[in-house]
């Protein structure tokens, strides 16, 4: 049926406007765009030895295959609004599926690396207006009070992405090639394009202005590129130049900090911004944005450092530390709905405090559990629990993130909070990676000092080892081996507590994050996100 308003324009009123399509089927469309993007995020990571061995280089070299497309991603991620009021949302989210398949066919067929990376260029700016555009599409498509179950679906595309991705790299690069890791993206991007230009469309306070174009901040955007780039290279290349002292790192710390301040300098005061900082003046937003940040540091580092300590210090395959992540999605698929269903009942800062509680308590556990004869059901088991608090925290925070914003600056809430979330997740497994190695180090050096002449159990354990390889090998250096098996348990250990350090210390930070989500508004569960907020 037609909206009359939508024929007299004198009756169109920005409260009543609804799309003429399904909601859910919009949501289902631009969702898909957006897993698309979000996949891409983690599935080369596996593929990078074979990428770099087949193209000629080193495996340094190859690290910037993701490098490339990370900072070309978060120089979009926030340009989103301005992109949109340019040419259009909907127009802007079909130009970035475009641009992000055919960057990928060309990254699949790149015969070099130079080449490589100058699509991967592409494919991330491509990307990065995917995420946002995508979140804002639902937020307008849907009534208020149905946001919550609308950000579900996202929320969905947006967790399991990252979990999955590393599992489904590794089983097309070992089954085919790693070039099909770039190559799958072509027929969804091209089933998308057809949704999306045959569902999708602007609602009435978005007018799209091509004067704009030619009024680019682009002192903002210099300062966006250059600042952006710099904290990528410092998080990718810090832990292999001993951070802080390589002077290599230091200038792009420099640099990204100095760049960072002139950005939000110079975006407070121009006329019309790239980047609309003003919104950080909704105290919800605000903090929203930095638990997000958090959040997303959280899901990333969890991602990582589960098949980093099977693969490494249990010495599983590539696939079986994948397959005990997939439990971990599957919980997603279960309890996405029952908490988008939750933000129509209770209110979002109420459900953001039980997912912090239930986070700080997955934490808790990971430390207990993480022992080196930790099995493959207690992997499992663990990542079910690591996944479950998720859906709770990011629905809410997303559902808080819009309370009292005006629809004119959706384009720039949804920029900003997926900005956040994914700048979160790159510092957040920098600084993890990080701890678990200087912790891991802290704890060789003081189990090293039991292994002494004077300690008994060093001794007869020691003197065990010395008579297996007598017995096996025949004489010659027993005595070398078995001190060599006993540091080698030593040194694995210690890295195991490195870890249980790590996940004590991410435990730690949740009382922060339930004491700001004490701050957040307390809108009317059922009234949608705008309602109850406060400035």
């Amino acid at each position: 049926m037609v909206n009359p308003a939508m024929e007299n324009p004198a009756l169109m009123d920005h409260s009543l406007w609804k799309p003429r399509a399904n909601p859910w089927l919009i949501a289902a469309t631009v969702a898909l765009a957006a897993f698309m993007e979000v996949l891409d995020t983690s599935i080369a990571n596996v593929a990078l030895p074979h990428i770099a061995g087949s193209l000629g280089a080193s495996p340094d070299e190859g690290t910037w295959v993701l490098t490339s497309y990370l900072v070309a991603n978060a120089i979009v991620l926030p340009l989103g609004g301005w992109a949109s009021s340019v040419m259009g949302r909907r127009n802007f989210f079909v130009f970035c599926i475009t641009i992000f398949t055919i960057s990928s066919f060309l990254c699949g067929a790149a015969p070099t690396l130079p080449l490589l990376l100058f699509f991967r260029v592409l494919q991330g700016a491509g990307g990065g207006g995917l995420q946002p555009m995508a979140q804002a599409i639902m937020a307008d498509s849907f009534e208020p009070h149905k946001r919550g179950q609308a950000f579900a679906l996202y929320g969905l595309v947006a967790v399991l992405a990252p979990s999955i991705g590393p599992t489904l790299g590794g089983w097309i690069t070992d089954s085919f090639s790693w070039r099909w890791i770039f190559f799958i993206n072509i027929p969804v991007g091209i089933l998308a394009f057809f949704l999306v230009t045959r569902m999708v469309e602007d609602p009435p306070w978005i007018k799209p202005d091509r004067k704009r174009l030619f009024r680019m901040d682009y002192t903002g955007l210099a300062l966006l590129t250059l600042s952006m780039g710099a904290m990528q290279i410092m998080l990718d290349k810090g832990e292999e130049n001993d951070w802080f002292s390589s002077g290599f790192i230091c200038a792009a710390a420099f640099v990204f900090v100095s760049c960072l301040i002139a950005l939000v300098w110079w975006e407070w005061r121009v006329k019309e911004p790239l980047i609309n900082l003003r919104v950080f003046r909704f105290r919800n937003f605000a903090i929203c944005c930095f638990l997000m940040a958090l959040m997303g540091g959280v899901l990333n580092a969890n991602t990582v450092m589960q098949p980093e300590f099977t693969q490494q210090l249990l010495g599983w395959t590539a696939t079986r530390a994948g397959m005990a992540l997939t439990a971990g999605g599957f919980t997603l698929v279960i309890v996405m709905p029952f908490a988008g269903f939750a933000t129509g009942k209770v209110s979002a800062r109420t459900l953001t405090l039980i997912g912090f509680t239930l986070m700080l308590i997955s934490f808790r556990y990971a430390a207990a559990v993480t022992t080196l004869d930790m099995s493959f059901s207690a992997a499992s088991w663990l990542r079910v629990i690591q996944m479950a608090p998720l859906p709770f925290c990011f629905i809410s925070i997303t559902t808080a993130a819009y309370m009292g914003i005006p629809k004119e600056d959706s384009n720039q809430v949804a920029g900003l909070i997926n900005f956040s979330r994914n700048i979160g997740g790159s510092i957040l497994i920098a600084i993890t990676n990080a701890q678990v190695t200087s912790r891991a180090l802290w704890h060789e050096q003081h189990l090293q000092q039991a292994m002494q002449p004077g300690n008994l159990a060093f001794v007869q354990h020691k003197q065990a080892l010395t008579a297996f390889f007598d017995g096996s090998a025949g004489g010659g250096n027993a005595s070398g081996m078995a001190l060599a098996t006993i540091y080698r348990q030593l040194v694995l250990q210690a890295h195991a507590q490195g870890y249980q350090d790590v996940y004590m210390e991410l435990a730690w930070m949740c009382p922060a994050l339930i004491a700001l989500a004490f701050l957040l508004s307390k809108n009317r569960p059922g009234a949608g996100p705008g309602a109850g907020a406060m400035h």
